[in-house]
């Protein structure tokens, strides 16, 4: 059994066979998925100092950021190979 990562890969998030991130994912345009994700950084930076463990925040909000940044590089990556 893989031990609980509350920020990489919590529990709660993996008891179906593909993780919420990537039905979310699926289930939006890529902007729309863009601004889920911006969005969450923003919520874990606001937040971090508020909720008793910050650096478990802080470590979330570099995860989503980290995300968008991929998801940025792969999207654009998309869009070059589909203009030529």
């Amino acid at each position: 059994m893989q031990k609980d990562d509350p920020v990489n890969s919590p529990e709660h998030y993996r008891k179906l066979d593909i993780e919420a991130i990537d039905i979310i994912e699926m289930s939006m345009t890529q902007e729309e998925y863009l601004g889920y994700l911006k969005g969450n950084v923003q919520k874990y930076l606001v937040r971090y100092k508020h909720k008793g463990k910050p650096m478990e925040d802080l470590d979330k909000a570099i995860w989503y950021l980290l995300k968008l940044k991929d998801k940025v590089s792969f999207y654009g990556e998309l869009e070059t190979k589909c203009d030529e």
